[in-house]
């Protein structure tokens, strides 16, 4: 016997909110694996517009958590939130994999665990909401999910984009720059490989499984080269 496909109601009650159009919901969580084997729309739009949403619920929940926070600290507490590794969690918690509509070839592979998909679907529900209801319904989603992750007032340590734009400035040298200088593999595994320039330094270069991944391990390579960072406190 196959296993109960989970009632769609499940996840609603998890997510804090019911659709009025369940035409959203069904698009949020279409993978374009699925888009692509039968056609009609993916998720990559509501994403588009939920990552908007997330960020603007986000900022503005640091801004009265931390009233006497300054930017950087701000900065780094909202790319730790909003980070696919943060959506991912998040996403997991609504058990999204289980909800998600993608090609078997895709499902066989472990696509409703990775840490993308999950992260991506997770934003498109917020653009869902939003389309469905408005800003204010999208933006109560966001602060029932996230809230418990703003339990402390200690500010994260930065990641290695952060860390190399703040070491950069206060050295005088303006903002790092990042530039694709190759791509390879497959679609559905591909390799990208970034350059980062900052003035009066030598060029870093990193590799990763998407651009973002890239540019971190460019910025995590230059750091590294030019001691600011160990190889401790990168894993740390």
């Amino acid at each position: 016997m196959p296993p109960k496909k989970p009632h769609i109601a499940e996840l609603e009650a998890r997510l804090g909110y019911t659709f009025t159009d369940r035409g959203l919901l069904t698009e949020a969580l279409t993978h374009a694996s699925a888009r692509a084997s039968h056609g009609g729309r993916d998720n990559e739009r509501l994403e588009f517009l939920g990552d908007r949403v997330l960020g603007l619920s986000i900022a503005a929940m640091l801004y009265e958590q931390f009233p006497e926070a300054r930017e950087v600290e701000f900065a780094r507490h909202y790319n730790a939130l909003v980070c696919k590794g943060c959506c991912a969690g998040v996403a997991n918690g609504l058990e999204l994999g289980q909800h998600l509509n993608m090609a078997p070839s895709e499902a066989r592979t472990g696509g409703r665990k990775k840490d993308v998909i999950l992260a991506d679907a997770c934003e498109a529900l917020l653009g869902a909401v939003h389309v469905d209801s408005g800003f204010a319904a999208a933006e109560a989603v966001v602060r029932k999910l996230w809230r418990p992750l703003l339990v402390t007032e200690a500010t994260p340590a930065p990641d290695a984009k952060t860390a190399l734009q703040e070491y950069a400035q206060s050295q005088r040298r303006g903002l790092p720059e990042y530039r694709e200088t190759g791509r390879s593999g497959a679609d559905h595994a591909p390799s990208f490989t970034v350059q980062v320039t900052v003035s009066g330094l030598k060029p870093a270069i990193g590799e990763g499984s998407s651009l973002k991944k890239a540019q971190q391990a460019a910025a995590e390579a230059l750091l590294v080269r030019e001691g600011v960072w160990t190889k401790e406190s990168e894993l740390a």
